[in-house]
This record gives C-alpha cells, structure tokens and sequence, in this order.
C-alpha cells in the first residue's frame, strides 16, 4: 500500500481553475488493470496520471494482484490494483479523464472483455450512486469481483457499499477466494 504524507488536505488538491466550479471533495476508489505489454509500466504510469489530475489527490494505492481474466477467458493474466484518490471532479468529469489517460496510454476498446494495455474504473465516489448509460457508480458486480474487492479491501476494509449497505470486507469474505486466481505480486514504488 502506498501512502502519501498530508492526505485529506484540501488546500494540496489542485486550484479548479478560473471559470471552474467548486465541488466537495470526495474519496474515490479507482480500479487500474492492465495485461498487455509491460503491464507494471503501464499502471505506474496511469497512476502518475491520476496524482496529476485537476482538484485531486493520490491519497493511497494497493498491492499488485496477478488475476486471471473474466468473460473473455482466452487472453493473458491481468495485473489489478486499487487507488483511492481525493477529488473535487464530478463523476462525469472524472471518467473524461480516466478515458483520456486510457487513450494516452494506448488503449483501443475493440472487444468488451478483450485484452488492454490499461484499464481503468471508477469503483466508488464516496458514497454517491450514479445510474446514467454510461456511467454507474458504484461499478457492476463489483461484490462478484475478487481481482477489485482484493486491492479495495487492503485499502478500505470497513468502506461500506453504498448500494449493498455491507464493508469490502464483509463482501470480499463471501467470495470463494480458493477458487480465485488473484495472487499478491507485490507493491509498486514511486
């Protein structure tokens, strides 16, 4: 887990900018994957991006997990963490810019499940639940999920579910993690 010193610090989150409207700020878990190419690389760089963002903050980031695929099963291992960054971005902007670091990255959405370079999820805004066409906060299935509740319970175990009223921790010990495929590989340094 990585921590930056100064956390939940309004004054460290980046200015809006001028014409910008002020938002509260709120702790948002972010679920990065990758399985393609050098898959460390490529979520240290997301990460970078993220501490980057306007009006946020990287407050903290899990272990490594190496997890086996889900849906589209014929494809290499993925390497899954959590963050949890502190923003003054609204959901929709947030996922504008998750897209855009995805596309500078190198991600081309081809097939849904396909392999990807990076991958990168809002799992929960606070406790805010958002229900749009494309965009639903807290993600789907995330209590189906051992490669998300993992990372996210070794951050927040006593984050409770906005939608199903339970900790990550409490969900992640109805998962079969025997028969998961989620190994720890390690931490990435900054």
């Amino acid at each position: 887990m990585y921590h930056l010193p100064g956390t939940h610090r309004m004054s460290r989150l980046r200015s809006p900018g001028p014409g910008s409207e002020t938002r509260e700020v709120r702790n948002v878990f972010i679920g990065l994957g990758s399985n393609l190419g050098e898959r460390e690389a490529s979520l240290k760089a997301a990460i970078e991006m993220l501490s980057k963002l306007p009006q946020t903050l990287l407050i903290r980031v899990s272990s490594l997990y190496d997890t086996a695929p889900v849906g589209e099963l014929d494809q290499p291992n993925f390497l899954n963490a959590v963050a949890i960054i502190e923003t003054g971005l609204s959901p929709r902007k947030l996922l504008w810019n998750l897209l855009l670091i995805e596309k500078r990255l190198g991600r081309t959405r081809q097939k849904r499940w396909g392999p990807r370079v990076i991958d990168l999820d809002i799992l929960f805004y606070g406790n805010l639940i958002v229900e749009e066409a494309d965009l639903i906060i807290p993600h789907p299935e995330i209590e189906k999920r051992a490669f998300v509740l993992v990372p996210a319970s070794e951050l927040e175990p006593e984050f409770i579910h906005p939608r199903k009223g339970e900790t990550l921790s409490q969900l992640l010990k109805r998962l079969d993690l025997r028969s998961s495929s989620v190994k720890r590989k390690g931490r990435l340094w900054f």
